[in-house]
């Protein structure tokens, strides 16, 4: 199998809504009850893209995973600090694909200028909390009781992964995606 990630485009929506679709329906991964529209989706890209990278991974033109970054805060002080998400098609689960998404995430957010990357994870979820730890995240807390979803209450462990070592006393500012050189399709076997 040859995968291509590449950044998303505006069309990829009706591919990323069916990807999303089973965790929001199927599963209590999601906090979202309804899953989003192709549309929807399309409009996520567009925003996410403005100012942090959104992937793809594809295999033979059809697109069976995504990652992306977003904001950890509203506040001033958290622009240095993202939160990360990566969902798989349910088809190609443990064949590398989240690992090889992030992979290519997380030095793009070093270029813009991230310092902390944050990833919540509705528990259990043991494929997704070892992948996390397998890239280095170390668990930082519980919020217990989070969300309500499938008929009972669900905790979300909150994972961070220090993008930078050392940690920069002063960090310049944060560079809007939109404002970075395209990113350039890579190709990997696996």
């Amino acid at each position: 199998m040859q995968l291509i990630i590449r950044q998303a485009r505006l069309e990829d929506g009706p591919a990323l809504a069916d990807i999303y679709r089973p965790y929001v329906l199927e599963a209590p991964t999601s906090f979202e009850e309804i899953a989003p529209t192709p549309q929807e989706m399309s409009q996520r890209v567009r925003q996410t893209l403005a100012s942090w990278p959104y992937l793809v991974a594809e295999d033979a033109g059809r697109a069976i995973g995504y990652v992306y970054a977003t904001s950890h805060g509203a506040r001033a002080s958290y622009r240095w600090s993202v939160d990360v998400s990566v969902y798989i098609a349910a088809t190609h689960h443990r064949r590398g694909i989240g690992r090889r998404l992030y992979q290519q995430l997380f030095p793009l957010l070093v270029k813009q200028g991230y310092v902390m990357a944050y990833a919540g994870v509705t528990i259990p979820n043991e494929g997704s909390i070892a992948l996390h730890e397998s890239l280095g995240f170390d668990m930082v807390g519980i919020y217990r009781n989070a969300g309500y979803k499938f008929g009972m209450w669900r905790d979300v462990g909150w994972w961070e992964l220090a993008l930078v070592n050392p940690i920069p006393e002063h960090p310049p500012e944060p560079i809007p995606w939109s404002a970075m050189p395209p990113f350039e399709d890579l190709k990997f076997d696996i």
